[in-house]
């Protein structure tokens, strides 16, 4: 092989010989989300792993090189005689780092895991001093079926249909369970990518929806110190939780269960190591693994088309529809009671814990500093965790 073949065949092996201008684009996203992670500290713990699972695809040439491995094999050759002739080589593909990791995501394992340790750092506490919390968190699950609706419209498939439609409960790892249950996995990146990417922003979606639907006296309301919850009270939780909702949905028992389970590990005060690794070490792990494996899967010339362009636009319009629910609830809710609601801790009721309530009590302290909403707003923060495992089930249970 003279100079000019080895030149040519060491070009044709970098990137730049096999790059597209989709993996350019995708690259520029990547750096994007990591501004928005690093720089604007916007869920950097879910967001760091996705631009850098999202960088890792694009990097020209790299993707085939991390999802299959080159594998030689040497199959001896004999003469008629039985006498060895030599060796035979046959290369062969074989899975690579990144076809092994996403198996937790197709065989929907990583999703219920981290539902064990959210549910390890939940405190139901708010949710138990006040129940009516449960209505807000159901209300801001309108986004989930208005989106449904759209879609049905959109998208030839309604099981596509139904996980767009799951971004509106803000909760990624729901998505991406519904995704896979459903069979979407050629859109999981684009649903997954939206969905934590909505998360993130909450701080820039919410507020001007929470103040379009809202008065500033509404925006005034003071609400009453929540009562103290008994530690009986918070172990029985859990357990009436699954009961009921094992009896009414068996189909949102995967996550359901796994986050009552990280909860009752945390309050019964008997399992404290376990209840530490699944909030601490099991919870960061999965948590790693699953936003590489996300990341992954928005590989440019999949991810870059005019359906994920839709997705993306669709997931939002079910995110501003689920805060809008939560506070109009609020608002009815108002109607009939005599200790109001601020409705700001309606747009709480989506899943994003706790972001969302974090945005509900700094959206009140605008308009009375020592206003304190952060514990009210938990209780439907909290209430859409569930809710949107429940719709999940449901969507799961109509189109699975």
């Amino acid at each position: 092989m003279d100079l000019g073949e080895m030149m040519l065949s060491l070009w044709e092996s970098t990137g730049f010989a096999s790059s597209t201008w989709q993996n350019y684009v995708m690259l520029l996203i990547s750096f994007v989300l990591f501004y928005l992670a690093i720089a604007r500290k916007f869920e950097p713990l879910l967001l760091v792993p996705i631009a850098f699972g999202m960088l890792l695809a694009n990097i020209p040439g790299a993707h085939d090189v991390l999802y299959e491995s080159p594998l030689t094999t040497y199959t001896e050759e004999f003469d008629d005689n039985g006498a060895l002739l030599g060796y035979e080589a046959t290369y062969v593909r074989t899975g690579g780092l990144f076809y092994y990791l996403s198996k937790g995501v197709e065989w929907v394992i990583f999703p219920p895991l981290i539902f064990l340790g959210i549910g390890a750092m939940t405190d139901f506490g708010p949710l138990i001093a006040n129940p009516k919390s449960l209505l807000l968190g159901a209300g801001a699950q309108l986004g989930i079926f208005v989106a449904l609706a759209l879609g049905f419209l959109a998208f030839d498939s309604a099981a596509l249909a139904a996980s767009v439609a799951i971004i509106g409960g803000a909760d990624g790892p729901t998505a991406i369970y519904v995704t896979t249950v459903l069979g979407q996995t050629d859109s999981l990146g684009a649903i997954a990518i939206a969905a934590y990417s909505y998360m993130a922003l909450i701080p820039a979606i919410q507020p001007p929806i929470m103040k379009l639907l809202t008065t500033k006296e509404e925006r005034r309301i003071k609400m009453k110190q929540l009562r103290n919850v008994s530690r009986t009270e918070k172990i029985v939780f859990p357990i009436v939780v699954i009961v009921l909702c094992g009896l009414l949905l068996p189909s949102a028992i995967p996550l359901l269960g796994m986050l009552m389970l990280g909860n009752l590990l945390k309050e019964c005060l008997v399992t404290d190591r376990l209840a530490q690794t699944a909030s601490n070490g099991l919870c960061n792990v999965i948590t790693i693994l699953l936003g590489s494996c996300v990341g992954f899967k928005a590989y440019g010339e999949v991810f870059l088309n005019p359906n994920t362009l839709f997705i993306i636009l669709l997931g939002l319009t079910a995110f501003a529809f689920g805060t809008a629910g939560g506070v109009l609830i609020a608002k009815f809710m108002n109607l009939f009671l005599k200790e109001k609601i601020n409705p700001l801790i309606g747009s709480a009721g989506v899943s994003a814990v706790p972001m969302a309530a974090r945005v509900s009590q700094i959206e009140g302290q605008k308009e009375v500093p020592d206003n304190y909403l952060l514990m009210h707003a938990m209780g439907p923060n909290v209430a859409g965790v569930i809710g949107s495992a429940v719709a999940a089930g449901i969507l799961i249970a109509m189109f699975g």
